[in-house]
């Protein structure tokens, strides 16, 4: 089999997306809009003895992309429960289609608008001051490790969206992954954290060290360990969450 459904999935994919605003516009503007007032209200904290960066923008920024990693989950799992309920997958049951390239599909228009909303988070960084310690070949690496994990989050999504049938699923867990961001290291740094539940809360939140490899291009340069760990993280996140995404989807195609 060709890659035409592929292309022809993701085409019609990032159609449908480029048709609705509120899809691409909420994961630009808000984490910038929370990126100003996390650096407004936290700025001292830089000044503490121990800080790993020299502004707290440099230490924060990597908020934007997490953040718009759940606005990647929200579009996949968004367009999926579209085509569950408009009865797209039982139409695509009759087509010779696999069920990879349905998520490939859903992943194209999903990494596509992730891919400009990072662009304007390092855009906008850089007009405020970022430095980027690993340099320009660290901000490619950067991109790539944002893009991952947007991917991963998105095919959460998009099972989300598949196993349930409706948009409410997806937009339930928005609430719940946005809790275990708070409860990881992306507002301070672990060693910094003065209460210890909360410290080994962040120790055990697999989303510290996800935050943690994007920050540590940014404020450190080339940190082996980090990269492992965060790079290493976002493909067991985004295997698993191929695997559920395609149990979903199977459960949905039933051929005649």
């Amino acid at each position: 089999m060709t890659d035409r459904p592929v292309v022809e999935l993701a085409r019609r994919s990032l159609t449908r997306v480029m048709r609705q605003p509120s899809l691409i516009v909420p994961p630009i503007v808000f984490p910038l809009i929370l990126l100003a007032i996390n650096v407004g209200s936290l700025d001292a904290a830089a000044r503490v003895p121990g800080f790993p960066a020299d502004s707290y923008l440099d230490f924060a920024i990597t908020f934007c992309f997490m953040q718009g990693s759940l606005g990647a989950m929200i579009i996949a799992g968004t367009i999926a429960a579209a085509d569950v309920q408009t009865g797209f997958l039982d139409r695509l049951a009759l087509a010779p289609v696999r069920r990879s390239s349905l998520l490939a599909g859903y992943l194209a228009s999903v990494l596509a608008v992730s891919l400009l909303a990072e662009i304007g988070y390092l855009a906008v960084g850089f007009a405020a001051g970022m430095e980027v310690k690993a340099g320009v070949a660290g901000v490619l690496v950067l991109l790539a490790l944002a893009l991952l994990i947007a991917a991963a989050f998105a095919l959460l999504g998009a099972f989300a969206g598949l196993r349930a049938g409706g948009g409410q699923a997806v937009q339930g867990l928005f609430p719940l992954v946005f809790v275990f961001f708070f409860l990881s290291s992306i507002l301070l740094p672990r060693e910094l954290i003065q209460h210890e539940w909360f410290r080994t809360v962040t120790t055990y939140n697999p989303v510290s060290y996800l935050v943690e490899g994007l920050r540590s291009l940014i404020i450190t340069g080339w940190d082996a360990g980090a990269l492992a760990l965060g790079f290493g993280l976002a493909i067991a996140l985004a295997l698993a969450g191929m695997l559920a995404a395609r149990a979903a989807l199977r459960n949905r195609l039933v051929r005649t």
